[in-house]
């Protein structure tokens, strides 16, 4: 049976010849290369290892760039990064065992924030698999069983052919809304093996559009339509569905008042009049979100981060949009739409008629007047002095990343990102080391400007070792490390609830001297000089450290009641 619509899946005739004569000395680690390739992969991140060697000999006869990391999970760290900037589906290269394991701090954050990642392993040689005890090096009864609960999905190969509909599967999942990241897996022997199948070229893997249905947004546009007091919560899903003109559109037209979560720092103008901006650690904010009597939800869980550490109480009606369906109720009852956030805000805009509230703006400066006045109470003015220093020495356009240091989670609440998609921080997984390795993984997706990281000096303990990768590529990051001699925000912690403080104390080296012995440029500033000291490093082509000696402290926590 023929059908008028069916594709024309003929080979042309070029095609033919080049699949009727693949080029000799191909093995299994080719057809790898030559998937991503198809897909539209044009960078790789990892590290080699014995059994995945067949991978990277591969690489040498592909066009694909590598950037090698020398920890896996600063790794999956560059590659979480790549993703967030470029929306694309980010390879990362892994042997077995070990190394493989080695990344899984990684992928849970890029799991936490929708990352697309794409983790590729070797595994030991087939003959093993199957959860015997043989004894190769590296063995694990069930790798893959490590990865399920982190990873959106995984993929084991088991022949060559198998690879490129595999890597191909994974790659959809990928990027399919909510982003993530998946995991495939390659016995050893298949990637060195001799392989007679053609080339692979085109690989057709375009992820499926999350459309809301359309029942649940008309009840949306509806409950919209008739509240007097609506607010919106925007979290990191209008970020990665390229939403925040859209979510603007909407704000604007119900004249509703829009706080960014953590997460989705930079979905709505900081100085907007309708922006609360990011105080959700402050009871004014959850207070006047409490108080509407229609609340939109968008790209958000309301996890503990984002609900002021599940204080959060809402009164009125919720409407929550949300990609990843675990989330949709997970916390408050709602009326859940399952949508990519782009589209569901479409919808919205395509129905909700103008709302006119003479009073939204003035509850707003309202709101920000009284958590001024909450933060000025509590002498920070060094915290304040810093944090604002980075902002006016980081440009407009370039991306930050932060790592779990008292400085972040003031950024978090604190800081103007300036645009969508420009600040990234640790706040879904929250493991130490995200910042520098990051930005190393910004930097390799957009070496036309400088990319800021932040760490403490605990947290930078993690990545010292990626001064050489900085160095080696020339990558374009500046780092900033407030050193405090320790993990400050356990002393804080640790202090507040016993006391005293255990085990947050940290014998550090000279970080200037440790960066110039990588050859990296370092200096050593204070809070008077750092945003010039600042300003001239992220000027500077290639990577640089910036170390601020300061005991920085938070602001009171409002939740504790």
């Amino acid at each position: 049976m023929t059908h008028d619509h069916d594709l024309d899946l003929r080979p042309t005739p070029a095609q033919t010849e080049a699949a009727l004569n693949p080029p000799p000395g191909r093995i299994g680690g080719d057809l790898v290369v030559e998937t991503l390739a198809g897909l539209g992969a044009t960078t790789v991140f990892g590290l080699p290892g014995q059994h995945a060697l067949g991978m990277f000999d591969a690489l040498r006869r592909s066009n694909l760039r590598y950037i090698g990391l020398r920890v896996e999970n600063n790794a999956g760290f560059a590659a979480d990064a790549y993703g967030r900037i470029t929306g694309e589906a980010a390879p990362l290269l892994l042997s077995t065992g070990p190394g493989a394991l080695t990344s899984l701090a990684a992928l849970q954050e890029a799991a936490s924030a929708s990352a697309p990642v794409l983790a590729i392993s070797s595994q030991i040689p087939t003959a093993g698999l199957g959860g015997g005890r043989h004894g190769y090096l590296h063995e694990l009864p069930d790798q893959a069983a490590s990865f399920r609960g982190v990873v959106k999905s995984v993929h084991t190969v088991r022949a060559a052919s198998q690879i490129p509909s595999a890597i191909a599967a994974a790659w959809k999942s990928a990027l399919s809304a909510p982003h993530g990241p998946v995991w495939v897996e390659i016995p050893q022997d298949v990637l060195l093996a001799e392989t007679s199948l053609p080339v692979v070229t085109a690989v057709d893997a375009a992820p499926e559009e999350l459309l809301p249905r359309p029942e649940l947004t008309a009840v949306a546009a509806d409950l919209l339509a008739r509240a007097q007091r609506p607010a919106i919560i925007a979290g990191g899903g209008v970020v990665r569905a390229d939403a925040s003109g859209k979510l603007r559109q909407l704000a604007e037209r119900l004249n509703a008042p829009v706080v960014t979560t953590f997460g989705g720092k930079g979905a709505f103008p900081w100085n907007h009049p309708l922006s609360l901006q990011s105080w959700l650690e402050d009871r004014h904010t959850t207070d006047l979100l409490e108080d509407a009597d229609v609340l939109l939800v968008v790209g958000s869980g309301l996890g503990e981060l984002s609900s002021n550490y599940h204080t959060f109480a809402p009164r009125g009606r919720v409407i929550q949009i949300e990609a990843d369906l675990g989330k949709l109720e997970s916390n408050h009852p709602a009326l859940g739409i399952h949508a990519d956030a782009r589209m569901a805000l479409q919808a919205l805009l395509e129905t909700v008629p103008e709302r006119a509230d003479a009073s939204a703006r003035e509850r707003v400066s309202t709101l920000l007047a009284k958590v001024a006045e909450r933060i000025d109470a509590q002498e920070l003015a060094l915290e304040q002095q810093v944090l604002g220093s980075v902002r006016r020495a980081l440009p407009d356009d370039s991306p930050s990343f932060w790592d779990m240091t008292i400085l972040a989670y003031w950024a978090w609440s604190a800081f103007d990102a300036k645009a969508p998609n420009a600040m990234h921080s640790a706040q879904g997984a929250g493991g130490l080391g995200y910042g520098f390795p990051a930005a190393l993984g910004a930097a390799a997706a957009d070496p036309s400007r400088p990319v800021l990281a932040v760490s403490g000096d605990g947290g930078a303990l993690y990545s010292i070792a990626e001064l050489a990768t900085a160095r080696q590529y020339g990558l374009n990051v500046t780092w900033l490390i407030v050193d405090d001699g320790g993990y400050g925000i356990l002393r804080e912690y640790m202090t507040d609830t016993f006391g005293q403080a255990t085990a947050t104390e940290l014998s550090r080296p000279d970080y200037v001297a440790l960066a110039e012995s990588f050859g990296v440029p370092g200096i050593r500033t204070s809070p008077e000089a750092l945003e010039a000291d600042l300003t001239k490093a992220l000027a500077a082509p290639g990577p640089s450290v910036v170390v601020l000696p300061a005991l920085l402290r938070m602001f009171a926590p409002t939740h504790l009641g």
